[in-house]
C-alpha cells in the first residue's frame, strides 16, 4: 500500500529543494503506484557522521511510503573522487579500502532503512557494472554526449579550476554518475534520483543523458532528479561536526552523552531542519516549540535524535547525565583517563584542554581562558600558564568545564 501523501510531506518538511520536473514527481507520488528511486554514496570513509545521513532520512520516508529504495555505493566513482567543492584532488583510495568502507557503512544504514521484510532496501555497487565496461566503449556510448564547455561551467568544477589543478581524471566523474542513473533505470526501473543540493549538476546530468539516449534510440524513458537541502551552519559549513569532533552514528565511535551534546550544540538556525529530517513531529508543533523556548526545543531535539539513532535507553542515560551536569555541577560527567606517568607532577591547563578535546588547540585554550570560559575543580582559570597538580585533584580526579555546556572529568590512574 503506497502512501499518496508523501509529496506533501516532503514539501511541508522542506525536504524537496530542487527538482527537474516537480509536477511529474507530484503526479508519480500521488498515483498510488510504487516507484524505484536511488541515492548514491561514495564510500570514501569507513563511518558516517550525522551530516552524512540527510539523504538517508529522505530515503527512509520513501521506503515507509511503500516505494523501492536503492542505495548505490560508489565502488567505482570513489576511485575517481567527486570534485564538488574541492580545491584539491581527493585522495585516491585502493579498491580494498573502498570495499572495506562499504562493509563498515552498511552497519550504520540499518538505523535508517529496512533491509528485510516485504519491501527491503537494496544496496548496489557501481563497480559491478563499470568493471565490465571498456574505456573505449564507455567513451563512445556515453562520453560522446557530454559537452566540455557545459561541464566546466558547472559549480562542481569551480574550485578545482580556480586552483588550476582540474585533471582529466576528475572530468570523468560526472559522466560516470550520470550513467549510474541510466543503468539503474534499465535494471531496476529506477525513475528518481535524490541527492544533496551540492550534487544538483550531477543529478541533472543523468536526466539529460537519458534524454539524449531517448533521441538516439527512439525511447521515451522519463527520469526525474531531485535534491534535499544541505544541512549547513549559519557560516555555510556542512553540519555533522562540533568543536569536539564528529557526531558519529556508530556507537563505538562516540558515547551517548557526547552524541546527545553534539546534537544539542546545533546552531539555533538549524534546529527546525534537524526536526524535519530526523523526527516525525508535525512541523506546526516544531515551529511552536522553537518559538516558545529554543533551549527546551534543543533538549527535545537532542533526546529525539539520540533515541532514533542509538535507542531510547541511551537517550534516557544521556539526558539524565546532561541534567546532572547542569544541576549538580559535574556528577556523572564523561571521563577521560590519564596515566600517572603521563600526568607526573602536574600538567598545564592548556595541555589538558587539548587532550580532553574541550579545545582543538592550545591557541583556542588560551582564548577560552582569557575570555573567562574555563573552570577547573569549580574555580575559574585566569592564567593559561597554570599547572594542574596533585593538590588540585579530588579522589585522583578533576572536573574541567568550558563554557556552560562542555564538561569532562579527568581521572588520573
Amino acid at each position: 500500500m503506497v502512501d499518496k501523501n508523501l509529496f506533501n510531506e516532503l514539501k511541508e518538511r522542506g525536504l524537496l529543494y530542487q527538482c527537474t520536473d516537480e509536477e511529474a514527481l507530484k503526479s508519480l507520488l500521488e498515483s498510488g503506484q510504487p516507484i524505484a528511486l536511488y541515492e548514491g554514496t561514495d564510500p570514501t570513509a569507513n563511518s558516517l557522521h550525522i551530516g552524512h545521513c540527510v539523504p538517508y532520512c529522505v530515503l527512509r520516508r520513501f521506503q515507509r511510503a511503500g516505494h523501492k529504495v536503492l542505495l548505490l555505493m560508489g565502488g567505482a566513482t570513489a576511485c575517481v573522487g567527486d570534485p564538488s567543492g574541492k580545491s584539491d584532488m581527493r585522495k585516491m583510495l585502493s579498491k580494498e579500502e573502498i570495499n572495506s568502507n562499504i562493509e563498515s557503512i552498511k552497519k550504520s544504514l540499518s538505523v535508517f532503512l529496512d533491509f528485510e521484510g516485504d519491501n527491503p532496501a537494496v544496496i548496489v555497487n557501481n563497480a559491478d557494472w563499470f568493471n565490465n565496461l571498456s574505456y573505449i566503449d564507455f567513451m563512445r556510448e556515453i562520453g560522446v554526449h557530454f559537452n566540455i564547455n557545459k561541464m566546466l561551467s558547472s559549480e562542481i568544477y569551480n574550485k578545482r579550476l580556480e586552483q588550476g589543478g582540474l585533471t582529466f581524471f576528475e572530468m570523468g566523474y560526472m559522466p560516470m554518475q550520470a550513467y549510474d542513473f541510466v543503468h539503474l533505470n534499465q535494471k531496476y526501473g529506477c525513475v528518481l534520483q535524490y541527492g544533496g543540493g551540492d550534487q544538483w549538476a550531477n543529478v541533472v546530468a543523468g536526466v539529460e543523458l537519458q534524454r539524449k539516449l531517448n533521441f538516439l534510440n527512439g525511447t521515451k524513458v522519463n527520469l526525474i532528479g531531485a535534491t534535499n537541502p544541505l544541512l549547513l551552519t549559519p557560516e555555510g559549513k556542512k553540519m555533522g561536526k562540533t568543536e569536539k569532533g564528529a557526531i558519529w552514528i556508530d556507537k563505538d565511535k562516540i558515547s551517548a552523552y557526547d552524541f546527545y551534546q553534539g546534537v544539542y550544540q546545533t546552531p539555533d538556525a538549524c534546529v527546525k531542519m534537524m526536526f524535519a529530517l530526523f523526527t516525525d513531529i508535525p512541523m506546526d508543533k516544531v515551529e511552536s516549540i522553537i518559538k516558545e523556548d529554543i533551549v527546551k526545543a534543543k533538549k527535545y531535539l537532542s533526546f529525539e535524535i539520540t533515541k532514533f539513532i542509538r535507542g531510547e535507553e541511551d537517550a534516557l542515560k544521556a539526558q539524565q547525565m546532561s541534567e546532572n551536569l547542569f544541576s549538580q555541577g559535574g556528577d556523572n560527567a564523561p571521563e577521560i583517563v590519564i596515566t600517572k606517568d603521563e600526568f607526573g607532577n602536574g600538567m598545564g591547563i592548556c595541555d589538558l584542554l587539548v587532550i580532553t578535546k574541550l579545545c582543538s588547540s592550545k591557541s583556542e585554550a588560551r582564548r577560552m581562558i582569557e575570555g573567562g570560559a574555563v573552570t577547573a575543580g569549580g574555580e575559574k582559570v585566569s592564567d593559561f600558564s597554570r599547572v594542574i597538580g596533585q593538590e588540585d585533584l579530588k579522589d585522583n580526579a578533576i572536573l574541567l568545564k568550558k563554557g556552560k555546556k562542555n564538561f569532562i572529568k579527568v581521572v588520573i590512574r
